[in-house]
């Protein structure tokens, strides 16, 4: 546009002959020559010559012939001729046309060329800023009063008129409308421009702040004749949306009263999702991982993954009996892994489909932190070899919480995984809910700007403009490695389920929907009237799927026997059996050599890099550990460099993550050091142990918990040979993550017959810290077990564990906690543990171990008995107290200060579920005299009485009572007033050690 400001300048400036143009800080001095236009000249020129003798010299240059001058110029004498008489056009002399009339209005005339090519530039921006003007075909869309207008522009809003459509433009370097040319007529720009960006693709690009981007998109969506399908892909379009398509007739046909959740309205779908794997697997891709809700997931298993039609049809008998343990999960819950040759591009890839509850969304971040683990086992960087896709409701993408936090892991360089194709069937309805009571942003898709991922709106009518945004999505994820979004805009064709009516709340949209003819005869159809396909081909096409799904069906009826292990989403082969079951049922001890945890803890007690400062607090620090390390003891950040160090040395991965979780909210851990002089240069000393070790990370994570749990659940997911630890800030924050824990950690197993091996680090003690910073809310996890409190299992430790759904441990020593980190990777299975950890125990002077708790042949101590003058005399004893965590130390200090070393032992519970009936039975059987007590700081209907009161009673056989000792039931898990809560300490330690507590 410099051109215009130029003209403009000429027209303004008097007699000088030097045209200044200010740009970008610099002064540009533009001589204007005839045959030249305008040339950028650093030297003032010579000639001086008036404005009218000037422009005189150009007309007559541009008489001559129109290319001697520029661009500008020819526009401005062609405006000029345009609108004059027909006579005066035709004058070769321009003296009198300039001196009378063109000199006259050569001010105005020049203004309104800048205005009008200024104009044009924005109007052109408009349509490309414009993604509300997306065209739907569907008929009924308009009659929701949706945010889809028509393209008209006014061109008066633009300081244009009618009379100004055949006029030609100089065109932006912003547009590629174009093509080769440079100038087009306004009639054809917006005709362009209508083609782009006013059919039945939107798109929304021009927030993000990257020009490269931006121009990468104009391309893609603008070029002339650029969304071109030859008649190959055509038929394969076609093909895919028959099967999509039949799939779905054939369930309603033979199951019409059975729940599927039906692809029906979107059923362009299948034929997307497999385009974006064909073009990702052209590009290198050759594993994919996907996340998606129950809409149409039956279809994709199906016609994407590849799952044997049979074994789906066999899920909707209802005699159907289960080969596996557990719950299992309804149908279109179930996830699946397959390995197969991809037809398009003949190489071999892998798809993954995660299973999920039907929280809508709370898989999105399982997917991710599953794709980031397979991504670092492999090396892949860049994400060149494995990525996900990730399917929503458009619904729940506005409304869930959690695809915002996982949105915003996105980028985060220990949560990245370079790209993610997110795609939205948008059926404008969320079960009743209508979406203008359904959120505030005008698209659902809203929340991926946040993260400059570009949207992609496409009529889902239209299956061509579909393939054409997937492969263009498919592509921006493997140039840019960012996210992006397409938005499937459609309709469901019945209600939330087959079952519902949804005339009930949405009359008008569904009298329009039924009379929507479907989108695989209006594709049949077109092909057929453009000689792509005959009629014949189109019915031998479906004929043939009809008779796969027919098969498949008498196939099916064969199977008797549900195998859940079939559907599983992230096997482990090498790992189990080929039967899915343990190579043992035995534990190695978890203790190590000598000379190991003196290599450790020399390591954590240096700065393994020369010339690194590091701060004076963490010198201090690590000069404490070292003294540790001389007298052959360890505190509780010790105990977890030990715990980390030996496991990385036999090649285990080990990554933990969370809130802080570097230095550690209490200060305590350091794990990555500072260079106080150089900023950003870190030192991780865990990766320095060894020369062949397992790499360690260690990551602080955005302040998410729903989040980041589910991702680190997803992590420790794709292997079983590593250690995936995540730490809330303090334990109470956990309950943020409700959802993971309740549908995947606690029921994951028993729901799809899925290990996992994640450890959860949840702070806790009451520490006068008030209700939201003492309680990791034990009573929920134990509520959650699944152990029966009536029974007492034959077998102990391993096997123990092999039955249950999870482990919660409350250790109470740095050695304790140490063996069971080792033994979560031992054991020849994987379950979730559960440990609540300390906070002020990280620094008691008596809560340390020696080496020789972790020598060689140790192992975790599932009780801690006592081991003091009551353990010795047990006879004597007139009180037995169990307990578990902190309050030990409590206790124990109480004790001393009562001198009741005799009359009261002390008996730590380390882990509580699953529950250590064989140890606490030898205990009672000890002390058999003694009052039984249960001891904790937490009120009485919160922590671990409701938990092991009855399972005390079952050892004991109903014939003693297990009495309580603790703070009152209370609403809040703590109080926020110092002085009430050491006056409840004072009260339960007193109740605890006065033998008549408990007399009539």
């Amino acid at each position: 546009m410099s051109q215009f400001r130029v003209l403009a300048g000429v027209l303004k400036g008097g007699g000088s002959p030097l045209l200044r143009l200010r740009a970008g800080g610099l002064t540009w001095r533009c001589w204007a020559h005839p045959k030249r236009g305008c040339s950028s000249r650093t030297d003032p020129l010579p000639a001086v010559v008036s404005n009218s003798s000037y422009v005189e010299e150009m007309y007559l240059a541009w008489l001559d012939d129109h290319k001697n001058v520029h661009k500008s110029w020819d526009s401005f004498f062609r405006n000029i001729q345009a609108s004059g008489p027909s006579g005066e056009a035709g004058e070769r002399r321009p003296s009198a046309l300039l001196q009378g009339r063109v000199l006259s209005r050569s001010l105005d005339v020049a203004e309104k060329v800048v205005e009008d090519h200024l104009a044009v530039h924005t109007l052109i921006r408009a349509y490309q800023v414009g993604h509300t003007h997306l065209i739907i075909s569907c008929a009924f869309l308009k009659s929701l009063n949706q945010i889809i207008v028509s393209c008209g522009f006014v061109l008066g809003l633009y300081g244009l008129n009618e009379s100004d459509l055949d006029r030609s433009f100089q065109l932006p370097h912003t547009t590629f409308i174009g093509g080769q040319e440079t100038t087009l007529p306004l009639r054809e720009i917006i005709r362009r421009l209508e083609a782009s960006y006013c059919g039945h693709i939107g798109v929304e690009f021009m927030f993000i702040n990257n020009v490269n981007q931006c121009q990468w998109i104009r391309q893609k969506f603008e070029t002339p004749g650029i969304m071109q399908f030859t008649n190959a892909e055509k038929r394969t379009l076609l093909a895919r949306l028959i099967r999509s398509t039949r799939f779905e007739d054939f369930l309603a046909r033979k199951w019409s009263s059975e729940k599927r959740f039906g692809l029906e309205g979107c059923e362009v779908l299948i034929p997307a999702l497999k385009t974006i794997i064909d073009k990702s697997s052209a590009s290198g891709i050759d594993s994919v991982i996907m996340g998606m809700p129950h809409r149409g997931r039956l279809n994709v298993l199906a016609n994407v993954i590849r799952k044997d039609l049979d074994q789906i049809f066999c899920q909707f008998d209802p005699k159907l009996e289960a080969a596996d343990e557990g719950s299992g999960d309804v149908k279109y819950h179930l996830g699946m892994y397959h390995e197969r040759i991809n037809r398009e591009t003949d190489k071999n890839i892998t798809l993954s489909l995660v299973a999920n509850p039907s929280h809508l969304e709370a898989v999105d971040p399982v997917v991710q932190g599953k794709t980031k683990a397979e991504q670092f086992y492999r090396g892949d960087t860049q994400g060149k070899k494995v990525m996900s896709i990730l399917m929503h409701g458009d619904a729940a993408f506005a409304g869930q919480g959690v695809v915002y936090e996982t949105f915003h892991l996105s980028e985060l360089p220990s949560y990245t995984t370079n790209g993610t194709i997110h795609v939205v069937v948008n059926n404008q309805i969320g079960f009743t809910t209508d979406p203008r009571v359904a959120r505030s942003s005008p698209y659902p898709t809203d929340v991926a700007r946040v993260v400059n991922a570009p949207i992609f709106h496409v009529n889902a009518d239209d299956p061509e403009a579909v393939m054409y945004v997937c492969r263009v999505a498919a592509e921006w994820r493997a140039t840019f490695n960012k996210d992006v979004v397409i938005d499937l805009v459609c309709y469901r064709r019945f209600g939330h389920n087959e079952m519902d009516e949804p005339m009930f709340t949405q009359p008008l949209m569904y009298k329009q929907i039924h009379r929507q003819e479907h989108v695989l005869k209006k594709y049949s159809e077109k092909l057929i009237a453009e000689g792509v396909v005959t009629l014949q081909e189109f019915e031998e096409e479906v004929a043939k799927y009809d008779k796969i799904c027919e098969e498949a069906y008498t196939s099916s009826k064969d199977e008797k026997i549900l195998h859940i292990r079939h559907w599983l989403d992230s096997p482990w082969p090498d790992f189990f059996t080929a039967q899915g079951e343990p190579k043992s049922m035995s534990c190695l001890p978890t203790g190590l050599d000598e000379e190991v945890l003196q290599h450790i803890g020399q390591i954590a007690s240096s700065v393994p890099l020369e010339d690194f400062k590091i701060h004076p607090g963490v010198s201090r620090i690590l000069r404490g550990r070292a003294d540790l390390v001389k007298s052959r003891q360890m505190d509780w950040a010790l105990g977890e460099y030990i715990a980390f160090g030996s496991l990385l040395k036999d090649g285990i991965h080990v990554r933990l993550s969370g809130q802080d979780v570097e230095r550690g909210t209490f200060s305590h851990r350091h794990h990555v050091l500072h260079d106080q002089e150089v900023d950003k240069r870190i030192c991780v000393p865990m990766n320095h142990l060894w020369e062949n070790q397992a790499s360690y990370t260690v990551c602080n994570s955005s302040l998410s918990e729903y989040g980041v749990l589910g991702f680190e659940l997803g992590f420790a997911m794709a292997s079983p040979n590593a250690l995936i630890l995540w730490e809330a800030q303090f334990g109470d924050f956990h309950n943020t993550a409700q959802c993971i824990i309740d549908q995947f950690i606690s029921s994951g197993q028993a729901k799809w017959v899925r290990n996992n091996g994640i450890v959860l680090l949840l702070p806790h003690g009451m520490e006068g810290m008030g209700p939201e910073h003492s309680s990791a809310r034990p009573e929920r996890f134990l509520q959650m077990t699944k152990d029966d409190p009536d029974h007492i299992p034959v077998y102990f430790e391993v096997h123990q564990l092999y039955d249950c759904n999870w482990i919660v441990v409350n250790c109470s020593t740095p050695a304790n906690y140490c063996h069971v980190l080792r033994r979560q990777i031992l054991l020849p299975f994987r379950k979730p543990l559960i440990i609540f950890t300390p906070k002020s125990l990280l620094r008691h002077p008596d809560a340390r171990s020696g080496f020789d708790d972790l020598a060689k042949g140790t192992k975790f101590k599932r009780l801690i008995p006592d081991e003091g003058p009551a353990g010795q005399s047990p006879g004597q004893v007139k009180r037995v107290i169990f307990c578990t965590g902190k309050v030990y130390y409590e206790l124990a200090k109480e004790r001393k200060q009562q001198n009741l070393y005799r009359d009261v032992a002390i008996i730590r519970l380390e882990q509580i579920s699953p529950f250590p009936f064989d140890l606490v039975s030898e205990e009672v059987e000890k002390y058999t005299n003694a009052e039984l007590v249960w001891c904790q700081e937490e009120h009485k209907n919160m922590g671990y009485y409701d938990y092991v009161r009855p399972r005390f009673l079952t050892v004991v056989a109903n014939k003693k009572p297990i009495w309580y000792v603790g703070r009152d039931p209370a609403a809040a898990p703590a109080t926020g007033n110092k002085s009430t809560h050491l006056n409840e300490l004072r009260k339960f330690m007193d109740t605890a050690f006065n033998m008549s507590s408990f007399q009539d």
